[in-house]
């Protein structure tokens, strides 16, 4: 009985033990290897993974006409057109401008338009790349999200819309940054919409100066933005804000630099990617870019203005440059 007895004590013992190990921590990144992943992209700007390890991607075009389009990279790095006809026009600083960022959930893409105002929704689910032809943009189902900015109620109305980037949210809510009227939009599960809150301006020592929301993650607790920041793209300038589920916000981190998106690493932990230092007359500098941590720590630099940054594995991530058409692999 008392051999007995030891065993089961034994056997508490280990279940105890195996019950007290902890899962794998996974650190953060310090740095990042890089390499070229695919290429001859066509001013590239955000993407998301989806299933089969594809990688989604919206391109702008060369901004004459219906040249915007989503692609799909497959795991060998192979870029397949998956939805063409998107406009695409040049802007003000004489680029390329159309579609913006996308996201995938649950066999669809939800797909931005800034010039259009659009959400538009594609069903990918049973699309094979270099077997299936080409969706048409035409064809999709939309929404037009920017009447809707322009018609409501801010306390620093710019009269301006430019739907940007997006995350899923608390209730299958889908929350939209819009970087023209520095605001967050919700989209619920019905459709409708309204402000989810307002990123008022920074104070410049000659007038304000706008927030431009561009980044945004939830990480299940709060929802956290980051900052482009208006002209005159001021070093240090740009700031990380926190949102509660009420949409009250507060700073989270600041001193950062144009910031054009933010992602979380396996700890929930924030990385954002700084676009390029600007200075007068040339503009934006060449080769500037970077991925920092919440501290500001740099992680990588030397990028050539870089746009997305999109967590694909514990340990990978992947990045896109639009200035050069192409799509790294990060890894650590």
């Amino acid at each position: 009985m008392k051999t007995s007895f030891l065993l089961k004590f034994a056997l508490l013992l280990l279940i105890f033990a195996a019950g007290c190990v902890d899962h794998d921590i996974i650190e953060d990144p310090q740095s990042f290897k890089s390499e070229e992943f695919a290429s001859g992209l066509m001013a590239p700007l955000g993407i998301t993974q989806g299933s089969n390890g594809y990688l989604w991607v919206t391109e702008q075009g060369d901004g004459n006409g219906n040249t915007g389009r989503v692609s799909v990279i497959t795991p060998d790095g192979k870029v397949w057109p998956a939805i063409t006809g998107f406009l695409s026009v040049i802007n003000p600083e004489n680029s390329p401008s159309g579609l913006t960022h996308l996201s995938y959930k649950d066999g669809k893409l939800y797909i931005l338009h800034g010039v259009l105002g659009k959400l538009f929704i594609a069903d990918v689910s049973n699309f094979k790349p270099g077997i299936t032809d080409p969706m048409l943009a035409a064809t999709l189902p939309s929404e037009t999200i920017n009447l809707f900015v322009l018609g409501s109620s801010f306390k620093n109305h710019k009269h301006e819309s430019n739907v940007y980037n997006l995350t899923w949210g608390p209730n299958d809510n889908l929350y939209i940054t819009d970087a023209a009227a520095n605001a967050i939009v919700r989209r619920n599960p019905n459709k409708a919409l309204s402000i989810f809150a307002e990123l008022l301006p920074y104070e410049g020592k000659d007038g304000p100066i706008d927030f431009v929301p561009t980044g945004i993650v939830y990480d299940g607790n709060k929802f956290l933005v980051s900052s482009l920041s208006g002209f005159p793209f001021i070093e240090g300038i740009s700031t990380i804000q926190q949102i509660d589920k009420s949409g009250n916000i507060s700073l989270y981190k600041s001193g950062f630099t144009t910031i054009v998106d933010i992602v979380l690493t396996a700890s929930y932990q924030p990385l954002v990617v700084s676009f390029a230092n600007f200075a007068l007359p040339d503009g934006f500098k060449p080769f500037t870019g970077k991925i920092l941590n919440a501290s500001g720590g740099t992680i990588m630099d030397g990028l050539m203005m870089p746009t997305d940054l999109e967590r694909i594995g514990d340990k990978s991530y992947v990045a896109v440059s639009m200035a050069l058409g192409k799509v790294y692999k990060l890894s650590y």
